[in-house]
């Protein structure tokens, strides 16, 4: 077993959720940061769905780097193992990529401003955050041993 993985194996769950929460964070900032940028180019209704295509591909990344690492500690390396676990990870992500966009949309129909739209899309990346993570670490990255 290497040591990134009995590291992983001495986490406590408040290290665990304190760290997964802080990777939560970064990647929806990246996320919305990303969506600003596209909204600030192309203002109009339509630029909302890029917004959120665009945002949602630079947090999946950002997540992906940051879990495969610190949370999972798989250290395996190749563009075909990368390839293979990006591949589910991203599909692990389908439906709560549901739930958040479906939150976020609904926030802004609702109450058309930019800060109601941010708004859901927080509370829709928490609530996906948390379902994603139980998704990943069943069917993502798992543990042989």
């Amino acid at each position: 077993m290497s040591a990134l993985a009995q590291g992983h194996r001495r986490l406590t769950t408040t290290q665990l959720v304190l760290r997964y929460g802080g990777f939560a964070v970064l990647a929806t900032l990246a996320n919305l940061g990303t969506q600003r940028l596209v909204l600030a180019i192309w203002p109009e209704a339509t630029g909302l769905l890029a917004a959120l295509f665009f945002g949602t591909g630079v947090g999946l990344v950002v997540k992906y780097i940051l879990d495969k690492r610190w949370i999972f500690f798989d250290m395996e390396r190749g563009a075909r193992a990368h390839g293979k676990k990006f591949s589910l990870y991203t599909a692990m992500g389908l439906v709560t990529t549901a739930i958040f966009w479906g939150m976020e949309t609904a926030s802004w129909l609702i109450w058309r401003t930019d800060l109601a739209r941010e708004a859901g899309a927080i509370l829709g990346l928490a609530i996906g955050y948390v379902v994603k993570f139980h998704l990943d670490r069943r069917f993502v990255f798992q543990n042989p041993s």
